[in-house]
């Protein structure tokens, strides 16, 4: 058990949600139960009410944290980037960066997102939708300006998503490849697909073979 910490003030509160995120992530929303969440804290199971009403409560913040730090750090991304082709590669580098070191977060927003009560699934969905605008309005501008070759936005941008977010599947730190250059096999992926015609490099260089695990 965790070393006991006390029932009362922010301090506890990041430890639940540090040992909430754990425990889904682990074993599942349904089978998390509240009495272990509250022997991993080090609290009694009745000091968790000072904190959170329910279980559902806990799943839904952290799922619309995260998604809200997606779009703010998003928005940092972005904020000095000018034309489609730039604002699409930062928006590619950025989401592969996020989904390197937030696993946990990204798993259970995917996964357990059918855990949700209907108010909060839809409360999600929102968030999920404006983070997927932010993509499709860079495809939109990019086919209005002729740089990019997009029959569908919509479904190019599910694509794209789907395409940077598989990387959790597989990316474990510490093998042949540096962050970078998985960053820029996923630029050039993205980028061959929109662009009329092919994307041979990018700027700067790659990066090159170093550490990451494939």
């Amino acid at each position: 058990m965790a070393r006991t910490i006390g029932s009362h003030g922010p301090t506890t509160m990041e430890a639940i949600r540090k040992a909430g995120l754990r425990l889904i992530f682990e074993h599942g929303y349904e089978a998390m139960s509240l009495r272990q969440l509250a022997a991993e804290v080090g609290i009694q199971p009745g000091s968790l009410y000072n904190h959170i009403s329910t279980k559902q409560e806990l799943l839904s913040e952290l799922i619309q944290d995260h998604i809200n730090d997606l779009l703010s750090e998003l928005e940092q991304a972005l904020h000095d980037k000018e034309g489609p082709v730039e604002r699409l590669r930062a928006f590619v580098a950025f989401h592969v960066s996020y989904h390197m070191t937030r696993k946990r977060e990204v798993f259970i927003a995917n996964s357990e997102l059918r855990s949700l009560e209907p108010r909060n699934y839809q409360a999600v969905v929102a968030l999920r939708g404006a983070y997927e605008r932010r993509l499709a309005e860079i495809l939109a501008d990019g086919v209005a300006q002729g740089v990019f070759d997009v029959d569908d936005v919509q479904v190019a941008t599910f694509a794209i998503i789907a395409l940077l977010t598989g990387l959790c599947s597989w990316y474990r730190p510490g093998g042949r490849l540096t962050k970078d250059a998985i960053i820029a096999a996923h630029e050039k992926l993205v980028l061959s697909g929109v662009m009329p015609h092919r994307v041979t490099s990018r700027p700067n260089g790659a990066g090159g073979p170093a550490d990451a695990q494939v």
